[in-house]
């Protein structure tokens, strides 16, 4: 017991990269946990204030939101955690540079694509909607490096309050702007009060110098040579995160559209963490202990593979096997749909959580352009899959199409995990099999909810 007691100690108070993958992990569940309970706080409220088509419009505004952040992301994030200037305060001053320039383009761009937008989604809403979230874009560019700096160094503690008091701020707005607007509107003050709210706490809060306009040509150079490839990685990363709701909004009406993201934002829970862990904690980990270098190293990573797959996957189930229930008890019979549906995104997500931890290892070594691959591919196939499957078979086919896309892009993971050193055969079968047989559990539990959700006509 004792001997459990020193080592919780050391993991709490020590600089070794165990003990800040441990601090950073636990900061990291803390921000996601609060968050995303905020979220649903937030979700159960606005649906009683408002309607269905709300959430299907601000789902087709941030898909335009992301797709402008992904399709101008020239990769300041990674490039500083994983580049020996990382630091350096005129490369940092240069990336905060970059920023600002790049934010207030992309408000820009919302003016341009607004309509255009509004007419091929038949949604007339979007021509104002769309320049009106805009501004939150302009509002991130100032974003102080020293979030990035955070990162860097896997300092995660400030960064979770601040995240959390700026999610309370936004969670007020939108209910008070709902009750009395009664319209999507709230959902874009919300939006823009959280941005400023998280842009004043990070710059009074956060440890560090302030940035300062500077633009250093090595410091420019070196961004833009890294970051070329995570921008190519970003675009189809927009595709792979937000083409469901790109090809779904073009096929399904607002109020369906709306009711699949209520599934889509309870089922999305696990997945959205792991990946979120895999962002913050890998690339330190894998740059400060590469797997190549050592069988220890190997092992190491070994172990916190299976530790992070096994969580996210109890999650995953857990949230699928109680869909139906949390559908009930949660929202009303407009949303029921969702239960289904949340049942069938679960199980799509299984072969995701298997191949999550081996991407970043790419991205610590430097290899942005293998990232770029493993990503092109996983884009290609999961478009596909969706298109497809919504054509032949409508909603259930494209829910069935994203978790076959995601098996086929299994060989590509491996190709990197091999080349990195990271592949790890007996987690994948050992994974593969705990899932086939959760989400089978759960399909069975929830069978009425999900025969409603295939029951649906095809488009």
């Amino acid at each position: 017991m004792i001997g459990v007691g020193s080592k919780l100690t050391a993991l709490r108070n020590g600089q070794g990269i165990a003990a800040r993958a441990f601090r950073g992990s636990a900061f990291t569940v803390l921000s996601f946990g609060g968050g995303q309970v905020l979220r649903l706080a937030s979700n159960l409220i606005l649906t009683r204030l408002l309607f269905p088509e709300a959430f299907g419009l601000m789902a087709l505004v941030y898909v335009f939101m992301q797709g402008l952040n992904n399709f101008s992301d020239v990769g300041i994030t990674p490039s500083i955690m994983q580049s020996k200037r990382g630091d350096d305060r005129d490369f940092l001053n240069t990336a905060w540079t970059i920023q600002i320039i790049r934010g207030f383009l992309l408000w820009g761009v919302t003016f341009v694509i607004a309509i255009p937008a509004a007419q091929f989604f038949e949604a007339p809403e979007l021509a104002q909607l769309l320049p009106a979230v805009g501004v939150t874009l302009a509002i991130m560019g100032f974003n102080p490096t020293r979030f990035d700096t955070a990162h860097r160094h896997m300092a995660f503690g400030r960064l979770t309050a601040i995240d959390l008091i700026s999610q309370v701020v936004s969670l007020i707005v939108a209910v008070v702007a709902a009750y009395i607007l009664q319209s999507v509107w709230a959902l874009v003050i919300s939006g823009i009060f959280g941005a400023l709210v998280h842009l004043v706490l990070m710059s009074l809060y956060l440890p560090g110098e302030g940035n300062r306009l500077r633009w250093e040509k090595a410091a420019t150079q070196e961004l833009v040579t890294f970051g070329k490839w995570i921008f190519l990685s970003t675009v189809v990363g927009f595709f792979l995160v937000q083409g469901d709701k790109i090809i779904l909004g073009k096929f399904l009406s607002l109020e369906t559209l709306g009711i699949y993201n209520i599934g889509f934002f309870l089922a999305g829970f696990p997945l959205l963490l792991g990946a979120l862990l895999n962002r913050r904690i890998l690339i330190p980990i894998y740059r400060d202990c590469p797997p190549k270098a050592s069988r220890e190293n190997y092992k190491q990573l070994q172990k916190m593979r299976f530790v992070l797959s096994l969580a996210l996957m109890g999650a995953l189930f857990f949230m699928a096997v109680l869909s139906s229930f949390l559908i009930d008890i949660m929202y009303d019979e407009r949303y029921m749909l969702a239960g289904g549906i949340l049942v069938l995104i679960a199980c799509s997500q299984v072969p995701q959580v298997i191949a999550l931890t081996y991407d970043q290892a790419a991205l610590a070594a430097g290899n942005s352009r293998q990232f770029f691959v493993l990503n092109f591919a996983r884009a290609v196939f999961m478009l596909a899959g969706l298109l497809i499957g919504v054509q032949l078979f409508g909603l259930p086919g494209a829910l069935i199409g994203q978790g076959v896309a995601m098996i086929l892009v299994y060989p590509f993971v491996i190709w990197l995990a091999q080349d990195q050193g990271t592949w790890d055969p007996v987690h994948d079968v050992s994974f593969t099999i705990l899932g086939a047989i959760l989400m089978g559990l759960a399909l069975y539990v929830n069978w009425p909810a999900v025969e409603g959700v295939l029951a649906l006509k095809s488009p």
